[in-house]
């Protein structure tokens, strides 16, 4: 029985797993987009920058800006949230491995005994 029960905590291991690569994949994807975001951001500035006398940005410079920075916005509202399922995903885990640990040491209250008791299975 406690077979089938490490087979299924090795299933939702698995599961576990694979969503955390996913979600570690998507923030990947969207720190970088974040980051070509500010880069493209502070270059037009520096372009801007270049005379005593800098020309104002024109109405669709602005709008683009103010694009970045609303996109710039969502992507770390998103990047926290991820931040978060990442954060209760790792406590699922750390509880799932504890179990696992618990179950392969016949619950964990019984010491050496259980060790000796599941040595014969």
């Amino acid at each position: 029985m406690a077979y089938d029960g490490e087979r299924v905590d090795g299933r939702v291991l698995d599961q576990l797993e694979t969503v955390l690569r996913h979600v570690a994949d998507e923030l990947a994807s969207w720190r970088a987009r974040a980051l070509k975001a500010e880069s493209e951001l502070k270059e037009s500035g520096i372009r801007g920058a270049g005379g005593a006398t800098a020309p104002k940005p024109d109405a669709e410079t602005r709008g683009r800006v103010t694009d970045l920075e609303q996109e710039n916005k969502t992507l770390r509202q998103r990047v926290e949230a991820a931040r978060v399922r990442v954060h209760d995903l790792l406590s699922r885990l750390t509880f799932l491995e504890e179990q696992a640990r618990q179950t392969g040491n016949g619950g964990g209250t019984g010491g050496t005994s259980s060790v000796s008791s599941a040595g014969g299975a």
